[in-house]
């Protein structure tokens, strides 16, 4: 039987959350099920434990779930980019595979996007009552402070990856790894508005984190560069509009 269209699609990157899948999938079904058709698109990036077998065995009576895997684990910006290009819906929502983010919260960014308009390229959530270890809160409010200093994109949490935004927005941006963390300050390059929803962060349903601090820090400061550089080097883009042969 053919799907409808979908209206949204949920890109959920994933790696080694096998405890997670099924709590995840029921959440989101619940959140967007009153509001019209949606696919949940899941990017496996590289799982070495059951998270493919967990989502096949979702897959045989959810028509809406699909399942898109690397071979090799690839990072969360790789895998949030393979979902975006796959997906069938105009409207993208990203959320960690985790469970941290509520998809309770969906509904709000989806009415958040609605109501700034065409002109919006992205909502982007920001955690209140992070239940991260200390060390990771402090690592992470000293990041949204320097990236905030450098960039100004008026935007607290960045690397919550609880977004919303429309597709075509999206494959606008230049990619380069590590850019779900920098999507405000891109967003804003390309001449779009930004809006933001609070959401209340959760602590893991299972598993551990794949994500460390020291592994990716000076990585991060030369992609902090990198985007300020291609913040600066961004030239006005023209107004244009096709003239009739009539």
């Amino acid at each position: 039987m053919q799907t409808p269209q979908p209206r949204v699609s949920v890109v959920v990157p994933a790696r080694n959350e096998e405890g997670n899948i099924a709590p995840v999938v029921a959440e989101i079904e619940a959140a967007l099920t009153p509001l019209g058709p949606f696919e949940i698109v899941y990017v496996n990036d590289g799982s070495t434990d059951g998270t493919s077998d967990e989502i096949r065995a979702l897959m045989a009576s959810r028509p809406h779930l699909r399942q898109i895997r690397h071979e090799h684990s690839c990072g969360q910006s790789a895998a949030v980019r393979t979902g975006v290009r796959a997906a069938r819906a105009p409207v993208i929502i990203t959320i960690d595979g985790d469970g941290q983010n509520d998809p309770a919260f969906m509904p709000a960014f989806l009415r958040a996007l609605e109501a700034a308009g065409p002109s919006c390229g992205l909502v982007q959530g920001q955690r209140i009552g992070r239940k991260d270890t200390g060390f990771k809160r402090f690592q992470s409010r000293v990041a949204n402070k320097v990236r905030g200093a450098i960039l100004k994109d008026g935007t607290r949490d960045t690397g919550c990856g609880f977004k919303c935004f429309p597709r075509e927005a999206y494959l606008a941006l230049p990619y380069f790894d590590a850019l779900h963390r920098f999507m405000p300050a891109l967003v804003r390059r390309e001449g779009y508005t930004l809006a933001h929803v609070d959401v209340i962060d959760r602590p893991r349903h299972a598993g551990v984190s794949n994500y460390g601090f020291f592994d990716r820090l000076w990585v991060g400061i030369l992609d902090l560069m990198g985007v300020r550089w291609l913040i600066r080097r961004r030239k006005r883009v023209p107004a244009a509009s096709e003239v009739s042969g009539s």
